[in-house]
Order: C-alpha cells, then sequence, then structure tokens
C-alpha cells in the first residue's frame, strides 16, 4: 500500500522530454488545423460582424463606437474594400465585457483588419487550449499518454475547431477558464508536494497538529487572474469560479484530514478558505476591475457620463463617480441580457441547453447556396447543385461517448473517491447548468464550447481507466493492457475518421448537396 507521502504526491512520470515532445506535436497539430486557410471566407461570418468592428473601434479609439449601418452591411462592404472609415463619433453599447475584443484587436494590430487579423488570435489561443489540456490531464493522470489522448481528442472536436476560426468571444472563454483549473490542479500538487516533504522529517505515524501553514500560494493567485480574464470575457465564467472554489477549499480540508489534524474543518477555513477567496476570487475581481480600463479611461465611452447627470444619493456617494457609472453600465447589460427585449426574440439556430449534450441542435455560421454546376469545385449528379457551409457541430462520436463518460466520472467520483474526475464534473456542470435559467430567449449550441476541454478530460480519465496500468503490482506486464490499448486505439481513430468525415461542413468546402445532406445526420441539423 501506497505511503502517506505518496499517496500525498505521487511521482511525475519521467519522461519530462517525452512529454513535452508529445505535447507539442499535438499542439502542432491542432495549430495546423486551425490556421490553415483561416482567411476563407473573406467576409464577415456571423457575429464577427460585431466583434471584429468592435475590437478595431478599441484599437482605434479606446472604447466602442457605431458603425455605419445604411445600407445594410455598408460597414462589412466598406471594410472588405479597404475602406476603415466607417465609425461614427457616437459610443456603442456593447453587452459583454472587453477582454475577448482586447485580444481580437490584438491580432488586428498584428495583421490588420482582415479576416485574417481577426481571427488570428482565436486560432491561436484556440491552439493554446489543447497543449493545457494535454499538460493539466498529464499532471491529473501522471501518465502522458493519457494527457496527449486528451489534447489529440480536443485538436479533431468539430465545434472547437470551427469557434478557434471565427473572431467570436467563447473560445477566449474557454481558454481563460480551463487555464485558471490548470492554474489548481498545479496548486494542488504544489502544496501537496510540501505537505510530503514535511512529512519526511517524521514518521509516517507520529502526531501531526495540522502541516504546513501554505497562506501565500502563486498557483492559487494566477488562477485568480485567469478567472478575472474569464469574467471580462462573459460573466458565464461566474459560476466555474464558484464551483471551483468549493472544489479547492475540500482538496485542502482532504490533505489536512489525511495529515491526521484535529479540528480540520475550521483550521482549514482559517489557514486555506480564507487565503483561497483573497487568491482566487478577490484577485478575479481586482482582474475583472482592471479591464475596464479603457471604458474608465475614456469620458466619451457608452454611459460613462452617467453619474455627472445622476447626482449620488444615499451610500452611493462614497463612491467615485467613474465607477458608479460603470456600475450602472452593468446595470443596462444585464437588463439587455435578461429584459423583455430579448426574451421576446426568436432565432432559427436557436437551442434548449439540454440537447446539448448529444449535439441537438447545432448552428450554421455561414452558408451559400444553389451554386451552379460547373463553378469552382461544384460537379454535382446530374440535377443537383452544390452548397458550401460553416456548420459549429461537434465531432458527434466524441460527444455521444463524452456525455456516457460524464456520467461514468460521476461514479467514480463519488464512488471511488478518485478526485481526478470531479474535475470534469464541475466544468462540464457549471458551463452548462447555468443556461437552463436562461432558455426563455435565444440561446445557441456553440456556448458549449467551453463544456468540450472538460468533456474530453472525462473521456480521457476514462479511457485511462480502460487501458489500465502498464504494470502488475507485482511488476509484470499487465495482460489487460493490450486489450485496453486496442479499445483506445480504436476509440481515437474513429474520432479522428468522424472528424475528417464532417471537415467540408466545418470549412466552408463546396460540396454537393447530396454529400452535404449525408453529413446532417438528424432532421434538427438542417
Amino acid at each position: 500500500m501506497p505511503s502517506l507521502r505518496e499517496r500525498l504526491y505521487p511521482a511525475m512520470p519521467r519522461d519530462f522530454e517525452g512529454g513535452w515532445i508529445a505535447t507539442l506535436v499535438i499542439t502542432a497539430l491542432a495549430g495546423f488545423l486551425r490556421f490553415w486557410n483561416l482567411s476563407n471566407p473573406v467576409k464577415f461570418v456571423f457575429d464577427e460582424t460585431y466583434y471584429a468592428k468592435d475590437a478595431y473601434s478599441l484599437l482605434k479609439f479606446g472604447y466602442a463606437r457605431q458603425f455605419i449601418d445604411q445600407p445594410e452591411g455598408a460597414a462589412d462592404k466598406a471594410i472588405l474594400a479597404g475602406n476603415l472609415d466607417v465609425f461614427k463619433s457616437t459610443p456603442s453599447l456593447t453587452v459583454h465585457p472587453e477582454v475577448g475584443k482586447w485580444m481580437i484587436a490584438a491580432g488586428e494590430q498584428l495583421f490588420g483588419m482582415t479576416p485574417f487579423g481577426w481571427r488570428f488570435m482565436p486560432a491561436l489561443f484556440g491552439t493554446l487550449t489543447v497543449l493545457l489540456v494535454v499538460r493539466t490531464v498529464r499532471r491529473m493522470t501522471r501518465s502522458t499518454l493519457i494527457g496527449a489522448v486528451a489534447g489529440l481528442l480536443l485538436a479533431v472536436d468539430g465545434l472547437h475547431f470551427v469557434m478557434s476560426r471565427v473572431a467570436l468571444l467563447d473560445v477566449f472563454l474557454a481558454f481563460w477558464l480551463v487555464a485558471a483549473v490548470s492554474c489548481l490542479v498545479c496548486d494542488r500538487d504544489w502544496t501537496r508536494r510540501r505537505h510530503a516533504d514535511s512529512l519526511a522529517k517524521q514518521d509516517d505515524f507520529a502526531p501531526r497538529k495540522f502541516g504546513r501553514w501554505l497562506l501565500i500560494r502563486p498557483w492559487r493567485i494566477l488562477a485568480g487572474v485567469c478567472f478575472g480574464l474569464a469574467l471580462g470575457t462573459k460573466w458565464s465564467a461566474v459560476w466555474v469560479l464558484a464551483a471551483f472554489g468549493i472544489l479547492v477549499f475540500a482538496w485542502d480540508f482532504g490533505a489536512r484530514r489525511a495529515l491526521g489534524s484535529r479540528f480540520t474543518f475550521v483550521k482549514s477555513v482559517l489557514v486555506d478558505g480564507i487565503p483561497a477567496f483573497v487568491s482566487i476570487v478577490l484577485v478575479a475581481g481586482i482582474t475583472y476591475t482592471a479591464t475596464w480600463t479603457g471604458w474608465l479611461l475614456h469620458d466619451n465611452a457608452y454611459d460613462h457620463d452617467y453619474a455627472s447627470k445622476n447626482p449620488a444619493t444615499g451610500i452611493m456617494k462614497v463612491v467615485p463617480d467613474d465607477f458608479r457609472s460603470l456600475i450602472h453600465y452593468h446595470q443596462e447589460v444585464y437588463d439587455f441580457h435578461t429584459g423583455d427585449y430579448i426574451k421576446k426574440a426568436t432565432h432559427p439556430y436557436a437551442s434548449n441547453p439540454a440537447g446539448w449534450p448529444i449535439i441537438a441542435r447545432p448552428i450554421g455560421f455561414d452558408a451559400v447556396n444553389d451554386i451552379k454546376p460547373g463553378s469552382p469545385g461544384c460537379n454535382p449528379p446530374a440535377g443537383s447543385n452544390c452548397l458550401s457551409v460553416i456548420s459549429a457541430v461537434g465531432t458527434p462520436i466524441l460527444w455521444w461517448a463524452g456525455a456516457l463518460a460524464l456520467l461514468a466520472s460521476v461514479v467514480l467520483w463519488i464512488g471511488q473517491r478518485d478526485w481526478r474526475f470531479g474535475i470534469p464534473v464541475i466544468g462540464f456542470v457549471t458551463c452548462w447548468v447555468p443556461w437552463f435559467a436562461y432558455d426563455d430567449r435565444p440561446i445557441f449550441f456553440f456556448y458549449a464550447v467551453t463544456m468540450i476541454p472538460f468533456t474530453v478530460m472525462a473521456v480521457a480519465l476514462v479511457l485511462g481507466k480502460i487501458l489500465g496500468p502498464a504494470k502488475t503490482l507485482e511488476g509484470t506486464a499487465a495482460p489487460r493492457r493490450l486489450i485496453g490499448s486496442a479499445i483506445v486505439g480504436a476509440f481515437v481513430v474513429l474520432v479522428v475518421l468522424n472528424f475528417a468525415y464532417i471537415w467540408p461542413i466545418l470549412t466552408d468546402k463546396v460540396l454537393p448537396h447530396p454529400d452535404w445532406l449525408s453529413r446532417m445526420w438528424f432532421k434538427t441539423w438542417i
């Protein structure tokens, strides 16, 4: 049976160089897929028409401005023709925080106000998310192979692939959430390694009062920064922050209890819980507020003059006018997302979150229909035309297996008390369940891109269970390893082939109508 020290901090894999080679190879594959032909189509795809222009407005003026809208699509046509003088002098109410748009703006600064420019940063951070998943799962499982499997699965997920190739905010949200969780996993190791080191100075069965006092924990501070940037991308990150805040306290409490501390809960609240709140929640709040610096510094920004027009009363007198205006701005944004206007709106691609785990209703980002035979790339059967589409659809085999893996993860987390399975369960649930409170307004499947990194973590962990240990307790080769390897290998190959099959409808390829229809497996996908 492993010693307490080994249970607190299992040894990391010894293939340091091999671990990084595997990580970088898979990341390079993900990057190649995401950057290949990134400028196509040469148009604003779906909500790029808002975010790409808002990002350029931030870059040019420091705050969001309205753009010309008459005739319809005039601003988009002008920008694609090389004319960037499309902004009015009036500020614009943008209904999401600014971090994601500033990230898009960085690509526009580097490569210009072009499709490649506004898609560069989504592709980069989508690729980096794959890297983070590999390293995080490797740390969780102490297995380079399982980490590599997780990264490869994310690299070939259709939804994550599409969202990495369009200038929307959700791929940035997914990155910052995975980054924050990765930091928390690193902190868990960092903390337990120090507890384990302290045991080297005493017998495992000697009485222990509490373990080490670890008030300043760098990985948790970095996690707080990442959570703050996630909130600065979209507010839905708050649920992930809250749930993982509770989970990390449970990890600390478990470590203290394993050390044999008396009155563990009270002591852990004081020594772990309060510092964790400061390191994670308070740092996240400070970081989030700092992301509004551009708005605070520009008097012409939308609603910045609210406080000057509405004198403070009561306790609000102690709040500086700039921040009082910012609070009112937040109220307006919240009203937009929850008010009667949005509840009465409809959209043909609206998707109930109940169907997200099984891809019940994906979303089309772009479509060119009725492409005539003889057009470039169009050679359909007689009597048929062609079309080209970008469909934000997950790789079906991966998502359906992921739904089963998440159910298995709940059982393994609770039944076997395996802490690793709690991470994908908490991540998935907090990125999914809160949306049920808003299903009276149009919401869309592409929001689920934050769920898929946690889904592939669950799949990889379950595949690790199927694979089994490389050796038995006696040190001999495990006979089930061969069968497990065949099952895991076959599953990964099926997912890759499934991704290859749906590739044309992810990348705007010209397809004969029958070929497109063969990839629409359900009526709700059309």
